[in-house]
């Protein structure tokens, strides 16, 4: 399955800790990134991240796309909601997208581990189905 991975400035270190702890889980799919957190999530793991731009010159718009033409099975966005983006509006899209096709997204650490551990039990294979 396909992971997006998605960490404001202030919770890229968490972002980190949360894939050496899930580390056994993520190396069965294809994980995704914008880029930044896609390399720090790379130099701490050893997992192999397919990265886009940075979030601010457009990795969420990537991501967006990759939502909208449901390449896109699960979607871990860790933001900080107290501080201000000047990109907000790219963030409430990947929201709205997730959405609209049915992605599960987290945003939040408590939602990403049940997320992550439902993923490994299988719980969201009806992705595969939903995809065609």
């Amino acid at each position: 399955m396909n992971v997006g991975l998605i960490a404001h400035n202030s919770k890229k270190t968490l972002m980190q800790n949360f894939c050496i702890a899930y580390r056994g889980i993520l190396c069965k799919h294809e994980l995704f990134a914008t880029d930044t957190t896609g390399r720090l999530v790379e130099e701490v793991t050893n997992l192999s991240v397919h990265k886009f731009l940075a979030g601010h010159l457009g990795g969420e718009q990537q991501f967006g796309s990759q939502i909208e033409s449901n390449e896109m099975d699960l979607v871990i966005f860790l933001r900080d909601p107290q501080t201000p983006k000047s990109h907000e509006p790219d963030i409430s899209n990947i929201f709205k997208l997730c959405d609209i096709h049915n992605i599960p997204l987290a945003t939040n650490l408590a939602t990403a581990e049940l997320l992550i551990k439902a993923l490994d039990r299988g719980d969201l294979d009806w992705r595969e189905i939903y995809k065609y």
